[in-house]
């Protein structure tokens, strides 16, 4: 067990690096605990919409963040190859206010524990796969899960987005600019996003046809995505759809296990926040990211959330430091 830290960061993507710079520019104490850097972007090849970087790939951005975070070595501690696993809430007092004043245990996946006086998750999301064969394989290769991410790469190429939701249903506008043919895949009887969007989307000629009742079945190609094989469910035929790319749109799915019991999800598993001072329902918890309920899961967004959060965490800090008569540091 080591000291009590200020703060202890989860997440090693664009929010949590902000935070710690933020936090280390503060002169917290601090902890970054992640399983690698660069978050979900990590295997996008060629990032256009990174401020700053009209072209980046996910790798060097990562590299960028870490080389970023590691600039401050004399007060940010960092954890690569963990995971947290569960915070919990301990020695809690009562405070001046009627309110609840607690530090925090951190619990990672190699049995490691932490102590800290605030917590920011920033720990993302994972996108919901369609767990067919190839899928893996081809990631990078012709599978995308971040159109906004991804759309130029593939400029007049043929592609298919899978998921009728709204986020399938802008996946395929921003690929309208680019794609020479897209055709949509649902697995329903009918698109479940907004009747609006999908009229709009009709009427343009780039958008070949719409498939229902479809399950996909494997990803094939050589080096590249070449098609996608999939099951009519009316029909139980199997068939091959010849793209050169795959978008998946099914969701995603928040890295907020480790707080469910502490702090207010909403209905997705998504952590929700005070968008002004990124703060969660329990005192001394804030989140930043794709992890929160911002609808927004852009890296541009998350970072500025990152910053919100550590100078949020910072002015809790101090009041926090007025407030407890056993306080340990001056933070003026």
């Amino acid at each position: 067990m080591d000291s009590l830290y200020d703060v202890v960061i989860i997440g090693g993507g664009p929010a949590g690096v902000a935070a710690g710079v933020y936090c280390a520019r503060k002169k917290l104490k601090t902890l970054l605990i992640t399983e690698s850097f660069g978050g979900q972007s990590f295997v996008s090849d060629d990032i256009q919409n990174w401020i700053g970087e009209p072209h980046i790939s996910g790798l060097d951005l990562a590299k960028k963040l870490e080389a970023h975070i590691r600039s401050y070595p004399d007060m940010i501690e960092i954890k690569l190859g963990e995971k947290a696993v569960k915070v919990k809430s301990i020695a809690c007092t009562e405070v001046a206010d009627g309110g609840r004043m607690c530090d925090f245990e951190l619990t990672t996946d190699k049995g490691l524990k932490f102590q800290s006086k605030t917590v920011i998750v920033a720990s993302g999301a994972r996108r919901r796969k369609l767990g067919i064969p190839g899928e893996d394989k081809f990631g990078g290769k012709g599978v995308a899960y971040c159109s906004t991410c991804d759309a130029p790469l593939f400029r007049d190429k043929k592609v298919v987005v899978v998921g009728g939701g709204n986020a399938g249903l802008e996946a395929v506008q921003d690929l309208f600019p680019y794609a020479s043919q897209i055709t949509l895949m649902e697995r329903g009887e009918t698109l479940r996003g907004d009747p609006k969007t999908v009229e709009e989307i009709k009427k343009n000629p780039k958008l070949k046809e719409i498939i229902l009742n479809a399950q996909t079945v494997e990803v094939v190609g050589e080096t590249l995505v070449t098609g996608l094989k999939y099951k009519d469910l009316k029909t139980s035929e199997e068939k091959t759809l010849e793209v050169g790319g795959i978008f998946v749109e099914i969701g995603s799915v928040p890295n907020s296990e480790m707080v469910k019991d502490l702090v207010q999800l909403d209905d997705h598993g998504q952590i929700m926040v005070n968008f002004q001072h990124a703060r969660t329902s329990h005192p001394g918890i804030f989140a930043a990211g794709d992890v929160t309920d911002d609808p927004y899961k852009q890296n541009n967004i998350s970072a500025g959330d990152g910053v919100r959060a550590a100078l949020a965490a910072y002015n809790y800090l101090l009041n926090r430091e007025k407030q407890s008569p056993a306080a340990e540091k001056n933070y003026a």
